[in-house]
């Protein structure tokens, strides 16, 4: 099992830190949205009660994968934590209030394709966001 992680690793050092970012986003996504299906249409919860807590699933991963994976940041963690809390409170609602007014307005007229494109700007939020205000290397 070592070999596969070890061999992966040295397959993913070549590449930029968008790829790896999206690599872990697949992974942090996949957990996040699975919740909010899963809490909006299983548990009956509201858009927002479900996306929150989906999304706060998905954050606690990429914390964790971007900060030692994608970045390879050794800023501190109660500096770097406070600054990607923020990051991912600002993204969330500004991916998911503009998900949610075209929603409200009718121009997507479906839940679900609502949070699948709230989902994909809060990644290109978040990942600016992480890049250049949580993870940046001083120089």
């Amino acid at each position: 099992m070592n070999h596969i992680i070890s061999t992966f690793g040295n397959f993913l050092k070549p590449t930029n830190s968008f790829i790896r970012f999206l690599l872990v986003g697949i992974v942090n996504t996949c957990i996040g949205l699975t919740i909010i299906f899963l809490l909006m249409n299983g548990f009956g919860l509201n858009y927002w009660m479900s996306t929150f807590i989906g999304n706060t699933c998905g954050a606690l991963i990429s914390y964790v994968l971007n900060r030692n994976f994608t970045f390879k940041s050794s800023t501190s963690l109660g500096a770097s934590g406070i600054r990607f809390a923020t990051v991912i409170v600002l993204s969330y609602f500004c991916a998911y209030g503009v998900s949610d007014l075209l929603l409200d307005e009718s121009v997507v007229t479906n839940k679900e394709i609502s949070v699948l494109f709230g989902a994909c700007l809060y990644t290109l939020l978040n990942y600016y966001g992480q890049k250049y205000l949580v993870f940046h290397r001083t120089r």
